[in-house]
């Protein structure tokens, strides 16, 4: 690897200078902005660490960023909008990528050939824009399930059956409601939507056409409001509840399903903590008639400025990172999953996740991106704005 990693560097060097670019008093300097607090922000300075050992030509500059992402997500429209080429590196939430796309601000990367078949195809798809892949997908999130164990002896297959079941479980004691999920007015109630949405076999857009009232739309959206306001198994709170309102509801005991992110597992799992420890399991969101189990994609992705001085440095360090050893790493020490499906048959893989990896590669076979993709509208930050308040 060392041997593959020397070769690229000075590959990568004389591409630089040859343009006229290369440092002629040093290494070239590449600068990443990105959150260095906690495991996470360890683990990368660790492997950077290793990048520039073994690419002595290649410095990276770590630039410290706000961690909400709509701070981050400021920032870099200032930066690039501007013109700057620093920094060179961009971390991309997953709808970030066709928005800066079509503004013109990242680089396509098939000019340097990744070997896009090694990963998820639904984070490829994510990081295309009318047929160019934009950014590279470094660890990917999905919606998914939460059910509890002591209270059935498997997770709902359809709708229908997590309404039966909820009905059920409701009755017994301490047990407030059915489902929780994310309903306030944000991003998280695009993300649950999207998720009905593809269980009745619908979509928001179609080749820049907002197909969003179509059957299976009302459908998806009917089934939403029914399980608030006709079965009564998700309270009408929701509509003002983020992830941890949904996450404080299960984790207490009062419901039997949720809808959310991975990151309540390892919280939920504290006995000290969490009244469902060990009472628990999660799985794919049901699906509906006409469609099928579907998991909204989150995630991190890596893009490099169109504007940077040093594309082939700059890629050199996203290939690095995004190779399996460096996967592997992360899942084993911050518990972020993977957006490489073979390293799910990796039996080491299992001592890092806090869900089993077959579970999650099959939550993740079900992800979908959001609407913001090939061919359909960069305008998708607005559109969600106007959805949200719908």
């Amino acid at each position: 690897m060392a041997d593959r990693w020397t070769r690229l560097s000075l590959a990568t060097l004389m591409a630089v200078g040859a343009c006229g670019g290369a440092s002629t008093t040093g290494p070239i300097v590449i600068t990443f902005p990105i959150s260095t607090l906690g495991a996470e922000g360890q683990v990368l300075v660790r492997q950077l660490a290793r990048f520039m050992a073994e690419n002595p030509g290649i410095k990276v500059v770590q630039q410290v960023t706000p961690d909400a992402a709509d701070q981050k997500h400021q920032l870099y429209v200032q930066w690039l909008n501007a013109g700057a080429s620093d920094p060179d590196i961009l971390q991309l939430d997953v709808i970030w990528t066709p928005e800066f796309a079509a503004a013109g601000w990242i680089l396509p990367l098939d000019q340097f050939r990744p070997n896009t078949s090694d990963f998820f195809p639904s984070t490829v798809a994510a990081n295309r824009w009318q047929d160019s892949l934009y950014a590279l997908p470094w660890f990917i999130d999905v919606g998914m399930l939460y059910w509890r164990t002591d209270l059935m002896s498997g997770p709902p297959a359809t709708f229908d059956d997590l309404v039966r079941e909820a009905r059920r479980a409701k009755q017994k004691p301490g047990i407030r409601y059915g489902f929780v999920w994310q309903g306030a007015r944000y991003e998280g109630l695009i993300t649950t939507f999207l998720e009905y949405l593809g269980a009745y076999g619908g979509r928001i857009l179609d080749g820049g056409r907002v197909v969003v009232s179509s059957d299976a739309g009302r459908r998806a959206l009917t089934e939403m409001l029914d399980e608030i306001y006709r079965d009564g198994i998700v309270p009408s709170a929701v509509l003002t509840w983020h992830e941890e309102e949904t996450r404080f509801a299960f984790q207490n005991g009062e419901s039997v399903y949720m809808r959310n992110w991975p990151y309540p597992v390892p919280l939920m799992q504290d006995s000290s903590k969490s009244r469902v420890a060990g009472k628990f399991s999660v799985a794919p969101m049901p699906a509906g008639p006409g469609g099928s189990h579907t998991a909204a994609i989150g995630g991190a992705q890596l893009a490099i400025n169109r504007r940077t001085e040093h594309p082939e440095a700059a890629w050199a360090v996203i290939d690095y990172l995004t190779q399996p050893e460096q996967m592997r790493e992360r899942a084993r020490v911050v518990g972020q999953f993977p957006t490489r499906p073979r390293l799910y048959d990796d039996p080491d893989l299992a001592s890092g996740l806090v869900i089993p990896p077959a579970t999650i590669r099959q939550i993740i076979e079900f992800a979908a991106p959001s609407p913001a993709k090939p061919g359909l509208l960069p305008r998708w930050p607005r559109l969600r704005r106007r959805c949200s308040v719908c």
